[in-house]
């Protein structure tokens, strides 16, 4: 006799097993790494321009006899590419809830990487004056429509193919891709500091052609997302995603928006900042900062992955939580520890910001903010709230260095904290999509499944007929 199981809550669980197994698609490890390899390549050329912009963009690009002025006109170019993020989140967003999901990676990737080389070609403000800022500005906002329609596509295409248990894990992979290219950056960066100030910021922005290259021909071999496959065989394509997320789901983008800036503008107070507050209090030179953030962002790879697994296990709220909170606690305890000025302190100081608070966010949100949305406005949803976020951290290194000059190093510090504080308060709000009910439920899913396998097939029995 046939064990019988519980009903199912949802139903429409088990139509959807058929056509994306539990155990996710066969492709599922080869998107992964894609996702996470062009991740890799698109967070070094992004994150390669806030160092520089950090070091070398505020003598390079502007005027050289005023270093404070210089230090916030670069930081404001810095910011200019995250205000277009939102704008590339929803030109990126809607062709991936319209054409799919891998037409839209490999056209992001490519278009990243044509400005970044460019930016390695640059004439400096002692060789054309103004027009080096305007160039940097014009290349800066390709960067940054070019990113923001990245994340999305590549999080929610690993997140389609993944498993049904193992999707934090595997939207963790894709997001270690940035703690990746954060290390890669900083390698190159250093390395190149022997080349001189001619060179030291050039090389690095011009390696990226190689990376481009790779990055292509791996995103061309991925298979396309099974649920955008699904949509679009059954007619329930979206006609205007971006209308009907906005007009239906509003409410979970603010608290998206709200959870990501705690992650993004927390690092950009605790990293990008925290490299010209270092440089500018002479607390220690270039190799130890770059030593210090290559050494977390080499942590951080296997952090951000082991942080998305854990909410496999105890769910994406809890998670969130504790990193929310250690950003509402390190906020003062980070400045004086970098304010001692020894290199174990600083590289510490790191680690805890990077590995600790800003990976516990970033290895929940690829599972967490594609569970809050439907499929047919998932990227939509999921890569406007991502990149909307962008336009407060962007312009935080430039707030915080304003904090610096009026309040000194309080005023960041005092920033970060509320950053953290404001992502606490959005993550309970924030509805549990990964909780003990839906654990069980696919549980029971797997049970039922394996029942069903295993019932033996009835034999067909044939009757014999003579033939003349």
């Amino acid at each position: 006799m046939t064990e019988r199981h519980p009903p199912l809550r949802d139903p429409h669980l088990e139509e959807v097993a058929h056509w994306h197994p539990i155990e996710g698609t066969p492709e599922k490890k080869k998107v992964a790494i894609g996702c996470a390899v062009g991740a890799t390549i698109e967070t070094y050329d992004f994150i390669g321009f806030g160092i520089a912009a950090a070091l070398y963009f505020n003598t390079v690009f502007f005027p050289a006899n005023d270093p404070l002025s210089g230090t916030l006109l670069s930081f404001a170019t810095l910011g200019i590419g995250f205000a277009v993020r939102p704008l590339g989140g929803i030109i990126g967003g809607y062709l991936g809830d319209r054409i799919g999901r891998k037409p839209v990676l490999v056209a992001s990737l490519l278009l990243m990487g044509v400005a970044t080389v460019l930016i390695g070609c640059l004439p400096t403000y002692e060789q054309v004056g103004v027009w080096a800022g305007i160039l940097l500005v014009v290349v800066r906002v390709v960067q940054g429509l070019a990113f923001g329609a990245e994340w999305g596509g590549a999080i929610l295409m690993c997140f389609e193919h993944a498993p049904w248990r193992k999707k934090g894990l595997y939207t963790g992979i894709t997001q270690a891709g940035f703690p990746v290219g954060l290390l890669l950056a900083n390698l190159a960066f250093l390395v190149s500091v022997p080349l001189g100030e001619t060179w030291a910021w050039r090389v690095p922005f011009l390696l990226s052609a190689v990376l481009i290259v790779v990055g292509i021909l791996i995103r061309l071999k991925i298979d396309e997302s099974p649920e955008f496959e699904e949509l679009k065989e059954e007619g329930e394509l979206s006609k205007n995603p971006l209308l009907e997320v906005l007009r239906d789901d509003w409410r979970n983008i603010v608290r998206a928006f709200c959870l990501r800036v705690t992650e993004t503008a927390g690092y950009a107070v605790s990293v990008t900042f925290m490299l010209s507050y270092i440089a500018a209090e002479k607390l220690a030179g270039r190799p130890v900062t770059l030593t210090g953030t290559m050494i977390a962002a080499a942590i951080g790879i296997a952090a951000t992955i082991l942080w998305g697994a854990l909410t496999d296990r105890v769910g994406r709220r809890p998670v969130y939580l504790f990193g929310t909170a250690m950003h509402v606690l390190w906020g003062i305890p980070l400045f004086l520890v970098v304010n001692t000025g020894t290199a174990v302190a600083i590289i510490v100081a790191f680690v805890i910001s990077y590995a600790v608070c800003q990976n516990s966010l970033a290895g929940v949100q690829g599972a967490w903010f594609s569970e809050l949305f439907a499929t047919k406005t998932r990227t939509t949803g999921a890569s406007l709230a991502y990149q909307l976020s962008a336009v407060v951290s962007g312009f935080t290194p430039l707030v915080a260095t304003a904090l610096y000059a009026g309040y000194g190093w309080i005023g960041p510090a005092v920033l970060f904290t509320g950053y953290g504080l404001l992502g606490f308060v959005a993550a309970l709000a924030t509805r549990e999509t990964w909780g003990r009910v839906e654990r069980e439920e696919v549980e029971l899913l797997e049970r039922a499944l394996a029942a069903e396998a295993a019932e033996p097939t009835p034999r067909r029995t044939t009757e014999s007929t003579s033939g003349s």
